[in-house]
């Protein structure tokens, strides 16, 4: 009973970071008109560096091992370097509700490197479940005419792919070093890199940004870059990599839903349609058995 008790809560968790989550784009389109691309993009990383620094710092915090830093330069790579970087540059030539299917995705993705990092084995009713979520992605996709790829496609897919591996990674690392642990290092890894563009990027006029947007920045650093993290990543170590990462079917819409609410866009009967079908596909994958591997026997 107390397993699944804490395979719950470890759901409800994935859920908060997926809400956390679905912010992020509706928060960097205020943003970015006022602080650009590079700033917003980047520059959230930096801020939660300082942040994390200093956390780390007061709760004193040993280092991580040397074969737990080769797990958080992977982490870093997908979550804090190569994410960002690709989203940013895809998000340029490509509309919101574009980039918001794409990311979709990162269910399957996260489910497959699961089996490689984590050593889990989703059932033939999960894999069901995710191939209801993704051709409802997929319908969606087509309906909006976004059927054909383009370079910017390539680099949200390759994002997807990336996080994907990021988030395996950091949900089985998290059970050892704990969840919060595993994003503040990965930040701290990553942050360096951004730096030098960030402050090239830097202009006087920013300072005169409107309250509005200062809000949706340092949502961005603190929450969308940290604090999600650390609530997604606790979610996948408590209630299981493959079972959580099938919340972020939810992401799409949540994101839409944030959009219409805080950006006056609007949503169509199509989309709700979607939706039911998606949040659906989210109940029976969450219900489906995961097994793990079975640990090779000692040599006698």
């Amino acid at each position: 009973m107390q397993r699944e008790t804490r395979e719950k809560f470890g759901l409800w968790l994935g859920l908060v970071g997926v809400i956390c989550f679905s912010l992020t784009l509706p928060s960097t389109s205020v943003a970015v008109e006022y602080f650009g691309t590079t700033v917003v993009g980047l520059g959230r990383t930096v801020v939660a560096a300082i942040l994390v620094a200093v956390v780390l710092i007061i709760r004193k915090e040993k280092l991580p091992s040397p074969r737990q830093f080769k797990s958080l330069v992977i982490v870093a790579f997908g979550a804090v370097l190569g994410f960002p970087l690709l989203t940013s540059w895809a998000m340029e030539s490509l509309p919101v509700s574009h980039g918001a299917v794409e990311v979709a995705l990162l269910p399957l993705a996260t489910t497959g490197f699961a089996m490689l990092r984590g050593g889990e084995i989703p059932s033939l009713k999960f894999w069901i479940s995710s191939i209801i979520g993704s051709l409802a992605v997929i319908m969606y996709a087509l309906h909006l005419g976004l059927g054909q790829l383009q370079f910017a496609d390539l680099a949200l897919l390759a994002a997807v792919l990336i996080l994907g591996l990021s988030y395996a990674e950091g949900g089985r690392l998290s059970k050892e070093l704990g969840s919060w642990q595993v994003i503040a290092w990965s930040i701290l890894i990553g942050a360096p890199f951004f730096m030098i563009p960030v402050g090239l990027n830097l202009k006087i006029d920013m300072l005169h940004a409107p309250l509005q947007a200062w809000v949706s920045f340092i949502y961005l650093a603190v929450v969308s870059q940290f604090l999600a993290y650390v609530a997604w990543y606790s979610g996948m170590a408590m209630g299981g990599i493959a079972r959580v990462s099938q919340i972020q079917y939810l992401q799409p819409f949540l994101m839409i839903l944030f959009a219409t609410v805080f950006l006056d866009e609007s949503i169509t009967l199509f989309t709700i349609v979607i939706a039911v079908i998606v949040v659906f596909s989210v109940i029976l994958g969450k219900n489906a058995p995961v097994s793990k591997k079975r640990a090779l026997s000692r040599k006698n």
